[in-house]
Order: C-alpha cells, then sequence, then structure tokens
C-alpha cells in the first residue's frame, strides 16, 4: 500500500511519480504509432491493433503487440491511481505550515508540477480510447473541442500559479539567488511545454480548419510562453548553479530540458502537420530531417553533462538505490521517456519520410536499439523509486 497523511513531508514533487507512470504508457504506445501501419488514420487506433492481436498468420507479432498493450494498461492504471493518491495528499499538505512556507519562497514554482500531471493524464486518456475504442476515430472531430477546452483549463490553472508566484517575486524581491542553483524551477516550462503539445493535436489532426486555428493559435501562445520562461530560467539557473554549485538532490533537474525539448520538438511537428494538410503550407521532408537531428542532439549533450554531474555527486548511488530520499527523484523518469519518445520521432520524421532509412529495415531496428535500451532502464528506475519513495514511510522526505 502506499504511504499516507504525509501532510509536512509531502511536497507536490510527488506529481512526477503519476507524471512517469503516464508518460510510459504513452511511450509504450508509441510503438504500434511507428510500426504498425495506419494509413487512413494520422493515430494508430483499435481498429488497426485488433486485427494484428486476432491474426494467427504472425504469432510473435500478436504476443509483442499483447504485452505492449497490457504495458499501457498497466502504466496507465499507475498513473490515475497516483494522481488520485498525490490530490489526497496534496489537499492534506494545503492544510499545513509548510505549505504556508512553501508559498513564500522559490519552491512554490514546484506547484507547477500540479497542471504538468494534470495535462499528461489527458494525453493519457485520449492514448486509451484510440487503442481500446472501437471506430472512435468516426466520432473523433466530436472530441476535439472538448480536448481543447480540458487542455485550456489546465492551462488557466498553470497560468494562475505563475501570475501568483510571479507576482510575489516582483512586488516583495523574495527570489532567493542563493537557493536557485538547480534547474527544478523548470518544471513550469515543462507544464506549459505540456499543454502546447496536448493543444497543438487537434491543430494537426482535425480536418476542420476553424478547429485547426484556434488549436494552434492556443500551443502557440503556450509554447511562447514555455520558450520565454526557459530563455529567463536557463539564464538564473546557470548562473546560481556556476556561482554555487548545484545542489545534490537536485542534481536530476539538469535532464529537464530533455523532456521539454521533446515537447516542444513534437509541438513543433504537429504545427508543420496542421500547417500543411489544412492550409497548404508544405515543407520538404529534410526540414524535419535538419529539426529533429537538432533536438535530439541538444537531449544528448544535456544527457552528457547531467549523466556526469550526477556520477561525480553520487546522485544515482544516494537517490535512487542508496539511503537518501527525494520526490524530486522521480524526475530522472521524464527524461528516459522523452528521449525514447522523440528517438522515434527522429527515426521516424528525421529518416523514414526523407527516405534515408526504410521502416521495418534493419537498420531502422539497429537505431531503435538504444532507445528501447533507454526505455527498459527508465522503466527499472521508475519501480525502484516507486518501491522506495511510495510504498516504504521514509523519516528524511525532502522536495526540491
Amino acid at each position: 500500500m502506499l504511504v499516507n497523511n504525509l501532510r509536512e513531508r509531502y511536497s507536490p514533487m510527488y506529481f512526477l511519480a503519476a507524471l512517469g507512470a503516464g508518460g510510459l504508457a504513452v511511450s509504450f504506445f508509441i510503438y504500434p504509432m511507428f510500426l504498425l501501419p495506419h494509413p487512413d488514420t494520422p493515430m494508430v487506433t483499435f481498429n488497426h491493433l485488433w486485427p494484428v492481436l486476432t491474426d494467427g498468420g504472425n504469432p510473435l507479432l500478436s504476443m509483442l503487440l499483447g504485452l505492449d498493450l497490457l504495458a499501457i494498461i498497466l502504466f496507465a492504471v499507475l498513473h490515475f491511481w497516483l494522481l488520485a493518491w498525490n490530490l489526497r495528499e496534496f489537499k492534506l499538505f494545503r492544510q499545513t505550515a509548510a505549505y504556508q512556507k512553501l508559498l513564500s519562497t522559490n519552491a512554490e514554482i514546484s506547484l507547477m508540477a500540479v497542471p504538468l500531471t494534470l495535462a499528461m493524464s489527458i494525453n493519457v486518456a485520449f492514448v486509451l480510447g484510440a487503442v481500446f475504442v472501437p471506430n472512435l476515430w468516426s466520432v473523433v472531430e466530436w472530441m476535439y473541442p472538448g480536448a481543447i477546452a480540458a487542455f485550456l483549463a489546465v492551462g488557466v490553472y498553470a497560468l494562475r500559479i505563475l501570475g501568483q508566484y510571479f507576482t510575489r517575486l516582483f512586488v516583495h524581491a523574495q527570489f532567493d539567488f542563493a537557493e536557485n542553483n538547480s534547474l527544478a524551477p523548470m518544471v513550469s516550462i515543462f507544464a506549459l511545454a505540456m499543454i502546447a503539445v496536448g493543444l497543438a493535436a487537434p491543430g494537426a489532426m482535425s480536418h476542420h480548419r476553424e478547429i485547426n486555428a484556434i488549436a494552434m493559435v492556443l500551443s502557440i501562445f503556450f509554447a511562447s510562453a514555455a520558450l520565454l520562461l526557459l530563455l529567463i530560467k536557463v539564464v538564473l539557473g546557470f548562473d546560481s548553479i556556476l556561482r554555487h554549485g548545484i545542489q545534490p538532490q537536485a542534481a536530476g533537474s539538469l535532464w529537464i530540458l530533455i523532456p521539454i525539448l521533446t515537447l516542444l520538438g513534437i509541438t513543433w511537428i504537429r504545427w508543420s502537420m496542421g500547417l500543411s494538410h489544412s492550409f497548404g503550407n508544405t515543407g520538404h521532408p529534410t526540414d524535419l530531417l535538419l529539426f529533429t537531428t537538432v533536438i535530439v542532439s541538444l537531449q544528448v549533450l544535456f544527457g552528457m553533462i547531467g549523466y556526469a554531474v550526477m556520477k561525480k555527486l553520487n546522485y544515482f548511488t544516494d537517490y535512487v538505490g542508496g539511503p537518501k530520499s527525494n520526490a524530486g527523484a522521480f524526475a530522472l523518469i521524464c527524461p528516459g521517456v522523452a528521449f525514447f519518445v522523440f528517438g522515434m520521432f527522429f527515426i521516424g520524421f528525421g529518416l523514414v519520410m526523407p527516405k534515408l532509412v526504410a521502416s521495418g529495415s534493419w537498420v531502422y531496428f539497429v537505431l531503435m536499439a538504444p532507445l528501447v535500451a533507454v526505455q527498459a532502464k527508465t522503466v527499472q528506475v521508475y519501480f525502484r523509486l516507486f518501491a522506495k519513495l511510495l510504498l516504504r514511510p521514509r523519516l528524511q522526505l525532502t522536495a526540491v
């Protein structure tokens, strides 16, 4: 059973446990999305999966697809279970003095983990509907306005949190530069990027120009806000890190740029698709080769830097497998998921679309191999953190 009634020991960063489970559910959806043909729809659906599951012509493929769908169910159930647990614990936390203290420190920005996770919940629900509801795509156009409204509601909630945070900083000058020596505050950018990519989906897939335009305009708004904050937070964060050194318990935040880049990268791809099929703004396939290569290159760069720093600080030994506990350690799951997901986009859109690599060829699967290894390691770390931080009470629980 999960630990309960943490109250003062609770941190909003525990929402990252639910976020990680949701991200893993989406990551397993990526396999059929890119490996199974679905020429009539932009996403793979139940109608494409069911014949593969029931066709006895390729039992190995049927078995692999069945296991993949079970993984989606497992992590989706974990996501919504942990979301409910977090909402209950967060309600109790708001009744404590620790919550009031949180509102007067740099850690107030950790509240953005709430809309971040809620936005992921919408994505998980959409994935579950796509793969388990027959003929869903026949009524999908009716769902797009609801999806836009849901993401917009989460976006408004996120903006309220940011508004209160920046108002306090601007009016009372309470920003502590000495305690800003990590990239953990970039959870706010992560949340805005998650909302932007969610809104970009109807903009890319709807056949109604009005829906395309509304969704893309809203997506561009939140993506622009994310990019503005990204510039500010990166400058301030690295300035504090270089002056004071990074907080050991927040070393994992160095990898937070990886999921942000993934979300903004997919957002751009969805905008390109929407502008292409609805407004006739067709780009050359090599444009996506260049764009996806830049994103992957930046992810690898930050991945190497973050790994070197965390290894030097014994972060993996202490906070993943060792005695130290920190809710922010769940942030390690997001980069693993994000690198796998955008790696598949890089192969599919950056290499297959320009016809540099044939889909399903041996080169295709060789390129996939390191991505699958990253995903497998991410799953292993997730369950280790789940058992350590959520199934056993800890005396020392700290927030990033």
